[in-house]
């Protein structure tokens, strides 16, 4: 890794968008360089799986607010869904099932 390389997660590379945010603070770079690989996986997946921008915008801020703070998660988030390495909980099949019933 070079020093400038910003780490993404395990099931997803981090966005443009929300790289350029986190390298635009000095201490939010350096923080969002020591989560696990698995934090990191959680803010992006956060931010990625919305589906209008303007609230794509709010996360990628909120992101950088709430790592500058020291969180190392997205609160009340379900998780992401995205993962191959672990199956979905119950929880996470709920919340698919009710939004696969809406469609």
């Amino acid at each position: 890794m070079s020093t400038n390389e910003i780490l993404s997660g395990v099931a997803h590379k981090l966005p443009k968008d929300l790289q350029s945010a986190i390298s635009a603070n000095k201490i939010v770079k350096e923080r969002w360089q020591d989560l696990t690989p698995l934090a990191r996986n959680e803010w992006i997946c956060w931010t990625i799986s919305v589906k209008q921008q303007k609230t794509r915008e709010d996360h990628i801020k909120r992101t950088v607010k709430e790592i500058s703070q020291g969180k190392r998660r997205p609160c009340c988030w379900m998780g992401c869904v995205h993962r191959t390495d672990k199956a979905i909980n119950p929880t996470q099949k709920w919340i698919l099932d009710k939004k696969v019933s809406k469609s």
